[in-house]
């Protein structure tokens, strides 16, 4: 799968071919048909393998307590797509040129971390459906930002919260920014929807996230 997610991320799909799959993996190309059937179905399988890793990262150590599995799911999150840039481009905008099942796999994904958001916020996986459109609406906001914060040029700034010119911010600062735009959706959502509270601060969250200067500030 390692080796479908770098092919797959430094060539395009129409133009790698099964006979590419087998070189790089030094397999015989009867051995991928015999367990992938054809290059779509290789695809499809980096692809799931891909989204395994993604909600593994984004929802491990559900131990901790409510507050700071938020703040390490977001965190995960932002690793994940940090370290596998192409493959979490895949997942966010559907594949190759919009595939239906990729789609499929996406919106499984979604529903995912909004279950494990509510889970960590209000100690269930389902919400009211006028919560659950706040949290949508956040994790479509989370992924343009990370699209965009993914595909940014990395220069001097990196590494110091807040990037300099031409550099883009440090992956503590970018999930303080979305901690903070999280914490504002919860303070939304109690307003509207009584029965779902917001949830309290946790002392790692209070001291994380960033004010306009990247220097860290208490979350209200």
């Amino acid at each position: 799968m390692a080796i479908g997610r770098k092919l797959f991320a430094e060539t395009s799909y129409d133009a790698l071919s099964m006979d590419d799959i087998a070189q790089h993996a030094g397999v015989a190309k009867g051995l991928v048909y015999y367990y992938f059937k054809s290059k779509r179905g290789y695809y499809l399988a980096v692809v799931e393998d891909s989204v395994a890793q993604l909600v593994a990262r984004a929802t491990g150590e559900p131990e901790l307590p409510g507050a700071q599995r938020l703040r390490r799911t977001v965190d995960g999150y932002l690793h994940y797509a940090e370290h596998h840039r192409a493959a979490y481009r895949t997942i966010v905008t559907g594949g190759v040129g919009s595939d239906a099942e990729v789609l499929a796999i996406r919106d499984a994904v979604r529903e995912e971390l909004l279950a494990a958001i509510a889970e960590g916020a209000y100690g269930r996986r389902t919400v009211p459906p006028l919560a659950r459109l706040a949290l949508v609406g956040w994790l479509s906001g989370v992924e343009g930002t990370t699209l965009d914060w993914t595909g940014a040029p990395e220069g001097e700034g990196e590494g110091e919260g807040e990037a300099g010119d031409g550099g883009r911010p440090d992956r503590s600062a970018v999930a303080g920014l979305l901690v903070r735009q999280l914490r504002a959706t919860f303070t939304v959502i109690e307003g509207l929807v009584p029965e779902c509270p917001a949830p309290p601060v946790s002392p790692e969250e209070a001291s994380s996230a960033p004010d306009d200067h990247g220097n860290p500030v208490p979350v209200t």
